[in-house]
């Protein structure tokens, strides 16, 4: 009996493999979220064409890993995209800068400086964009949206908490020490204030980056989710062995 409880333990103390992105469903200030944390360990990816052109779902993008032999562990859409599905603003992917960063404020929300950038590389980072292209970090995947909405702990200044603009919304936040990157995205209509808060209070991430609202979407096959909806420009999700 007691090997039987001592081998209990023992696979309880067995971490998970790298790729299991943790998703969960969560409630903060009257709010419901759905949220996915991925840590360092994990192969966290940014996607958005193949050979046919631009991808636009989390199924082609699923479809392609499976000739490889992997799979989408998560995913969610990555940052704002023209009619044809190409970014707006940064896109690196493998090291490659296929989009240029824009740094101009502009008309809706990209444009609502400050923006930034969701930059994976040797760690997570979340970067307002004008800090970026002065420092050019070393991204082996980076995606550019905007507003930013938490700043070094401070909320971005031009989100207000009593704001009717009320969506459906996604992003993402980062800890202090670049280890672990939190996707969130809200399963009711959200003002942008709200968003930021569950960030900075709820989540207790120093910086996080909106990523887009009304469209936004999530693949967490652990919570049997899969959105779909109009074709989607950049995509961001974890990749693991196909089962």
């Amino acid at each position: 009996m007691l090997r039987l409880v001592l081998a209990f333990l023992a696979f309880l103390a067995v971490p998970f493999a790298a790729g299991a992105t943790e998703c969960r469903d969560t409630d903060f200030d009257g709010a419901s979220f759905t949220l996915c944390e991925v840590t360092l360990g994990e192969d966290l990816r940014l996607f958005h064409s193949g050979p046919d052109g631009a991808y636009g779902s989390f199924r082609k993008v699923d479809a392609a890993l499976a000739e490889q032999g992997q799979a989408l562990g998560f995913a969610m859409n990555a940052g704002m995209y023209h009619r044809d599905l190409s970014p707006v603003g940064l896109y690196v992917e493998e090291g490659v800068e296929r989009s240029r960063i824009v740094t101009s404020d502009g008309p809706g929300n990209f444009g609502l400086l400050p923006n930034g950038v969701f930059c994976i590389g040797d760690r997570f980072r979340v970067i307002e964009s004008r800090s970026f292209r002065k420092t050019k970090p070393d991204c082996r995947f980076a995606t550019q949206s905007g507003p930013m909405l938490v700043i070094d702990g401070k909320l971005h200044p031009k989100l207000l908490p009593e704001s009717d603009s009320l969506y459906i919304r996604n992003g993402v936040g980062v800890s202090a020490d670049g280890t672990r990157a939190v996707f969130a995205i809200s399963n009711s209509e959200v003002n942008f204030h709200a968003f930021a808060r569950l960030f900075r209070d709820g989540l207790g991430l120093p910086d996080a980056l909106y990523f887009d609202g009304n469209i936004s979407r999530l693949y967490a096959p652990q919570l049997n989710r899969h959105d779909g909806g109009f074709p989607m420009g950049p995509i961001v999700g974890t990749v693991v062995p196909k089962g």
